[in-house]
């Protein structure tokens, strides 16, 4: 059967020439055409005639079928969705979707990892939750990506289907910057005060710091011993306090000198106190202590008790006019 716009053509139903003069009765004349009527027109009108009951009985049953399933989404939603039915239905008829791609040869047969260098392969594995064999329509990316994330040496995760059967995962990894020491324990720490892991073996010419509350300030840290690399080289540890903060412990004596920095603008403190060594030699005394909380003067205790050293306060009023170190 053919469709020639709106004409439906039976082709076994064509008149052939024989056909036609059989069927044409012998005393019968040629009726004259009417004006503006050709032969053409009036078989198409006599197609329309003759076609025109199964042609409306198809687009009716077209249009209630059409109806019957708008019809049912507008009628069942309600108990369909209380008694969880619809998402029934779905689920079933998705895993059906999935099971015929597998077999068609949807399948995983490689996994690409680009990025690791320090997550555990383990840990990638588990939170990836696909094998060999697996049908790869079925892999949720959203939730093995957000999976992925969770993992502590991962930053960010991108994972894509290249069908028929390959799995390409791509990481990036976090880059642990200190050390932080948390009841008796080690940990790592990126910029984002993220705690990476406890294997610090590789890591541990990073600075330390201690107190509860220091990963979130990590990145403040390392950017004030990043201001004076000459003092960075001495600092041992550098403990978070009272949640404001910074004490640095240097290494110069057995005991180390305490500095006690201030909470607002540290680092004009921390550029305060390399000068000093540069110019008074301070980091070579015999002090224990450097407080340099107080605006307006300099405290250094030593094994023999405390003085004010007004030097140090003629040094900061140079350095930073009208502000407090």
């Amino acid at each position: 059967m053919r469709r020639m716009n709106d004409i439906t053509i039976e082709i076994g139903d064509r008149l052939g020439p024989s056909q036609a003069a059989h069927s044409r009765p012998a005393t019968a004349s040629r009726q004259p055409r009417a004006p503006g009527k050709s032969a053409r027109t009036g078989s198409r009108q006599e197609l329309h005639r003759r076609w025109l009951p199964p042609f409306l009985r198809k687009r009716t049953r077209r249009a209630a079928l059409i109806a019957l399933a708008v019809g049912g989404g507008v009628l069942f939603p309600a108990w369909m969705i209380h008694s969880g039915t619809a998402q029934r239905l779905i689920d079933d008829t998705r895993h059906q979707a999935v099971q015929m791609s597998a077999r068609a040869g949807f399948r995983v047969e490689e996994i690409l990892v680009v990025g690791r260098n320090r997550t555990p392969r383990e840990e990638l594995l588990s939170a990836l939750g696909v094998q060999r064999g697996d049908p790869i329509l079925g892999i949720d990316l959203a939730a093995t990506r957000q999976r992925l994330e969770e993992i502590s040496w991962v930053k960010n995760a991108t994972i894509e289907r290249r069908l028929p059967n390959e799995v390409h995962l791509l990481i990036s990894e976090r880059n642990p910057i200190v050390l932080w020491q948390n009841q008796g324990k080690y940990y790592l720490v990126d910029r984002e005060g993220q705690v990476v892991g406890d294997e610090i073996e590789e890591y541990a010419d990073l600075p330390l710091m201690v107190g509860e509350g220091a990963p979130d300030h990590a990145s403040e840290l390392v950017d004030l011993l990043n201001a004076e690399p000459a003092l960075k080289k001495r600092v041992k540890a550098a403990q978070w306090v009272g949640e404001r903060r910074w004490n640095i412990t240097l290494d110069r004596t057995s005991g180390g000198i305490d500095v006690r920095l201030p909470e607002d603008n540290p680092i004009a403190a921390w550029h305060d106190l390399a000068n000093l060594d540069k110019e008074q030699s301070l980091l070579e005394r015999k002090v224990t202590l450097i407080d340099m909380r107080l605006p307006d003067r300099l405290v250094l205790r030593s094994t023999g008790g405390a003085e004010e050293s007004n030097i140090s306060n003629q040094t900061k009023r140079k350095n930073h006019p009208g502000k407090d170190a």
